[in-house]
């Protein structure tokens, strides 16, 4: 099973129209990666990684072309079945935190599991703010965090599903030296242990060579 592809992205394209015409976001993006391993997707600012991950998550639509998880066309499903099986299998980090200033540390990481109708919620987010060295923060706001304890609120709201795949976007880009090492071992620490397939857009090489496959996104190609 740990070979099988667990997502393939086919022939993937990407165009928008503005007033100049159109632009070409991504072109003709076609990799694989099998269950359980860990991809980083690399290149520079505007080259489309973003726009990439976004498809992958389902958060995007391509102009052609197809996703499939586990199996499932994500966009052969309506965009509630395509949130329901992002709730269920995708986890995502996203560069910004994007934590709810209205929600504790604790409420953060219980909203994906009570969206998905899991009951013991308050004991699994605990579980896994502990995991990520936060048993003390539980009921701190984000804005009484710092960076390197919101990016492991976040993590731990990513992984406490125990999503098949992980899609982290810059997920040490706004972390100082030591918070995003600390965060890298937590990410790799958690794929390991649940199983999760990790999929990383980064411009940190450090990052990039701790991951089983690299890809290089250049001008909206793969290179």
């Amino acid at each position: 099973m740990s070979f099988m592809n667990l997502i393939s992205v086919s022939h993937v394209y990407k165009s928008v129209a503005d007033a100049t015409g159109t632009l070409d976001i991504l072109r003709d993006i076609d990799f694989s990666v099998p269950a359980k391993q860990s991809l980083a997707i690399v290149g520079a600012s505007g080259s489309g990684k973003s726009t990439l991950l976004s498809i992958m998550a389902g958060l995007d639509t391509p102009t052609q072309g197809t996703v499939v998880l586990a199996g499932q066309d994500m966009f052969a499903l309506d965009e509630d079945d395509r949130a329901a099986l992002r709730a269920k299998q995708i986890g995502f980090v996203f560069q910004s935190f994007q934590l709810l200033g209205n929600m504790t540390a604790l409420e953060n990481v219980m909203l994906p599991l009570e969206l998905a109708g899991i009951g013991n919620a308050r004991e699994l987010a605990t579980e896994m703010l502990t995991r990520v060295g936060l048993a003390t923060r539980l009921r701190h706001y984000p804005k009484v965090l710092s960076g390197g304890e919101q990016q492991r609120v976040a993590l731990a709201r990513a992984f406490v599903v125990k999503p098949q795949v992980l899609l982290a976007d810059e997920p040490t880009g706004s972390l100082d030296h030591a918070s995003g090492e600390r965060i890298m071992d937590l990410m790799f620490e958690l794929n390991q242990e649940l199983g999760t397939t990790l999929v990383l857009v980064t411009h940190d090489p450090k990052l990039a060579a701790r991951c089983d496959l690299y890809m290089t996104i250049e001008a909206g190609q793969r290179v």
